[in-house]
C-alpha cells in the first residue's frame, strides 16, 4: 500500500510517496501553504529527513531505497540521472550520449521530464547545449532556485 506524506520546503509542498518496497514518488505541488504531515510512515522517514537536510544545505546526495514506476527507457534515464554530481550540470546531448545514443537526445529529455522523484533524481541538474534553463515540469523558477541552491559560488547582494 502506498503511502504518502507531505512537507514545506522552500519551493512549496512536497508529497512524498512510497511504501516499504521504496519511494516512488516525490513532487512539489503548492507554492504555499501550511501543510505538513503529522505522522510520518517509518519507510518515509529517511525521505523527509533526507530532503531537509538538503534544503538546509546539510545534504548533497541521498541515500534511499527509490522503487519509481515507468519504463526501462526511463529508468535507464533516472539511473544516468543519479551520476550528475551535486552542483555541476550535463546537457540533454551529453546525456544522450551516455546513454549510447545521441539520436535519443528527444526520448532522453521526455523521460527526463517524466522523472517522478523530483530533487532525489536530479533531473534539474540537465540544461539545454546552450547553457539555456529549458524545461522543467516544477516551472524554470524552480529550477533556477535549485541550481542556485546547489552552486558552490554564493552570489551575495551589493545592496
Amino acid at each position: 500500500m502506498i503511502d504518502s506524506v507531505y512537507i514545506e520546503t522552500p519551493l512549496g509542498i512536497a508529497t512524498i510517496s512510497g511504501d516499504k518496497n521504496g519511494i516512488s514518488g516525490v513532487s512539489v505541488t503548492k507554492t504555499s501553504g501550511n501543510i505538513s504531515s503529522a505522522k510520518i510512515p517509518s519507510f518515509l522517514q529517511d525521505a523527509v529527513t533526507q530532503l531537509q537536510e538538503y534544503f538546509e544545505g546539510n545534504r548533497t546526495n541521498f541515500d534511499l531505497l527509490l522503487n519509481p514506476s515507468g519504463t526501462d527507457f526511463q529508468k535507464k534515464v533516472w539511473q544516468e540521472l543519479l551520476h550528475i554530481p551535486f552542483g555541476k550540470t550535463t546537457t540533454y546531448l551529453d546525456m544522450a550520449k551516455r546513454l549510447g545514443d545521441p539520436k535519443c537526445i528527444r526520448a532522453a529529455a521526455s523521460a527526463n521530464g517524466k522523472n517522478p522523484l523530483w530533487i532525489i533524481v536530479p533531473c534539474h541538474r540537465v540544461i539545454g547545449s546552450d547553457g539555456s534553463l529549458t524545461g522543467y515540469a516544477g516551472g524554470l523558477w524552480r529550477k533556477k532556485w535549485l541550481l542556485d541552491h546547489e552552486s558552490p559560488v554564493k552570489q551575495q547582494s551589493l545592496f
